[in-house]
């Protein structure tokens, strides 16, 4: 019974995931996806806890498959904010020298 209702809770988490980054509108989600940044960290941390912690094989596999979601989230949002804040440089996207 405990894996039926972990594969239901890991398939709603998904499903309602899905649903809320689907619905924030384009101009919101750079912003957004910095600022849930954090989020996605405290989901790694449980996604290896999860694939860690001999709860069963099913676990353990659900587990890695979220570590592997999570970390894709992480290194994603960072891009796209490290991405963001470069179209805020003037000239042309070197770095400005302080300098000269």
């Amino acid at each position: 019974m405990t894996i039926l209702l972990q594969v239901y809770v890991f398939i709603l988490a998904a499903f309602l995931g899905y649903q809320l980054i689907s619905r924030v509108p384009a101009l919101l989600h750079t912003p957004l996806m910095s600022a849930t940044n954090a989020i996605a960290g405290i989901s790694l941390v449980g996604s290896l806890i999860a694939a860690g912690g001999r709860y069963g094989t099913v676990a353990t596999i659900l587990g890695f498959i979220a570590v592997v979601m999570a970390t894709i989230n992480v290194v994603g949002g960072f891009l796209i904010t490290n991405r963001m804040l470069g179209m805020f440089k003037k000239g042309d996207g070197a770095p400005k020298s302080h300098g000269k």
